[in-house]
């Protein structure tokens, strides 16, 4: 191809062609720039959409965990309390054997001797006990008998009919129930 153009003009086309180029790698440059800029932007957003997805992930974690030791927390509570309910009704059942034996000692006549003494609780809460010992004669037994049924501590005393044969040296034995407050 013959290029018949004068030097100026072709100067020109050169510098026009030049133009070109340039303008096409700004607008290159430009369109890598904006992509770029886009790009940075989506990542952005993405990361901050999976921040908050963690915080409330986080946050659910750590309501389930509140909920957990609540949860242990009250299974704990309602150990004590059944440990407590079975203290309270150990305590409530308990026979106090210091108050009794005070009380028996009161009404024992000198020269009686206990030799046995048994409490149990009924069914029904109430205490009875039995006793057995040794009495000299049948006139200490018979105080004996007399000083129980006048405390108000001892009700339904039963002596049997046996522990009134012999007059002296006397094996017997009693039973009754006790009332304490």
């Amino acid at each position: 191809m013959i290029n018949l153009l004068p030097p100026a003009e072709k100067e020109k086309i050169f510098l026009e062609k030049k133009k070109r180029m340039v303008i096409i790698l700004w607008l290159l440059i430009l369109f890598f720039i904006v992509c770029l800029i886009l790009v940075l932007f989506s990542a952005k957003v993405y990361f901050q959409c999976q921040a908050k997805i963690q915080k409330t992930i986080l946050s659910q974690t750590q309501k389930e965990a509140a909920v957990s030791k609540v949860k242990d927390f009250k299974e704990k509570i309602r150990l004590i309390n059944s440990k407590l309910i079975n203290l309270k009704s150990f305590y409530q059942n308990k026979i106090y054997f210091s108050e009794i034996l005070g009380e028996i000692s009161q009404t024992l006549p000198q020269n009686i001797y206990l030799t046995n003494l048994s409490l149990r609780k009924t069914e029904e809460g109430k205490i009875v006990a039995s006793l057995s010992g040794f009495s000299p004669t049948r006139e200490l037994l018979f105080e004996f008998k007399k000083n129980l049924e006048e405390k108000a501590f001892f009700k339904e005393v039963y002596f049997p009919p046996a522990n009134w044969v012999k007059a002296k040296d006397i094996n017997f034995a009693v039973t009754f129930e006790i009332f304490s407050q």
